[in-house]
């Protein structure tokens, strides 16, 4: 019998000392929090959070490495990743090739511009030389036509005098048209010289944008971070877009949490908070209020209030100094719940327990 006293004896025993020891956490817990502040202050339940940064591909291509892994700190202008730009390379040479090719042509044309205009020059020599002999050929006409009134000379003169005035008129006009030819030419060959610098600018604007497409496979941060997740591994091939890594913003680090609409419009933009992480209770963090929202919204479940008739809250966020993160990154995570602690009258002060014990 004593024997099989012992085994329920035992559960008791182990029942009684979970029942201790989870009394002595909630009052060690209880201990912790700061008394009743009064009604110049609010605090609400939240969670760590930071903004989030995701590393991306401008264009579809193959990751020839990633330089981080996660956990890593990353500073601005850091090189994380590299995207393979042996195509890119190819275009650009190609591209290079149409530029000179291009500047070639415009060499060309220019000298069809001179050639045209050479030819201009000599129609218009060509119609100072008919001009003259239609003027010789009118002149010896009216002599041969006097002489022929007066019967000094014979009427078959005359006419072959009018076949030559006819023939230098004729050559007069020819010449002119052949000046209009030249003009229209020398016009066609000037378009082709712009048809040709046009070329150049495209060209060059193609290897503008094959530099800049391979300036952005070098996938750089721009600012202070941590590498929480490698999404995509080196040899993958991703579309436009694609994630490569995800980052957290070290410098945009703050608490979310809810008050009700009666300690919410107290809220001012700036104001004073304390926040209290539950991992690590005996640091009080400072930091600012940077946003209250406008509109309210359902109670999260996971936040408390102390009426359950409070079903609407205001989100707040508090962001805490950036350059006091700058001094504790190693100890800077996501995701730890705590307690957020808001002056709301600005003459109050910040009891005892709430006085900030963390310094830049």
């Amino acid at each position: 019998m004593q024997l099989k006293l012992k085994k329920p004896l035992s559960r008791y025993r182990l029942v009684a000392v979970l029942a201790i020891v989870l009394s002595a956490g909630g009052l060690a817990w209880w201990l912790l929090q700061p008394s009743e502040l009064g009604e110049g202050f609010a605090s609400g339940n939240g969670r760590i959070e930071a903004t989030e940064i995701d590393v991306a591909t401008k264009a579809a291509g193959r990751i020839l490495d990633i330089n981080v892994d996660e956990g890593d700190f990353v500073q601005p202008g850091q090189v994380i990743a590299h995207m393979d730009t042996d195509v890119l390379a190819a275009q650009l040479k190609q591209a290079r090739a149409e530029v000179q090719q291009a500047q070639n042509a415009i060499l060309t044309a220019q000298a069809l511009v001179t050639q045209r205009e050479s030819e201009k020059t000599t129609a218009e020599a060509v119609v100072n030389q008919r001009r003259a002999e239609l003027t010789a050929a009118q002149k010896h006409y009216q002599r041969t036509e006097t002489l022929v009134t007066r019967n000094v000379m014979a009427r078959q003169q005359l006419d072959d005098d009018l076949a030559t005035l006819q023939s230098a008129q004729a050559g007069l006009a020819a010449a002119r048209s052949q000046v209009l030819s030249a003009q229209a030419a020398i016009a066609a060959a000037k378009s082709q010289v712009i048809e040709a610098k046009s070329a150049v600018d495209a060209a060059n604007a193609a290897v503008t944008r094959l530099q800049a497409d391979i300036t952005d496979s070098e996938l750089k941060t721009d600012r202070l971070a941590r590498v929480q997740y490698r999404v995509a591994q080196p040899g993958e091939v991703l579309g436009a877009g694609g994630k490569v890594l995800n980052l957290v913003d070290l410098s945009d680090v703050y608490m979310t949490f809810f008050l009700p609409e009666r300690q919410a419009g107290r809220v001012a933009l700036g104001a004073d908070v304390r926040l209290v992480i539950d991992a690590a209770a005996q640091y009080v963090i400072p930091a600012k209020v940077s946003y209250v929202a406008s509109v309210a919204q359902f109670t999260p479940k996971t936040v408390e209030t102390q009426s359950e008739r409070e079903k609407l809250m205001f989100r707040v966020k508090a962001r805490i100094d950036p350059e006091l993160l700058k001094q504790h990154l190693e100890q800077v995570k996501t995701g730890l719940p705590g307690m957020a602690y808001l002056k709301l009258d600005p003459d109050a002060e910040w009891p005892a327990q709430l006085q900030v014990n963390v310094t830049p």
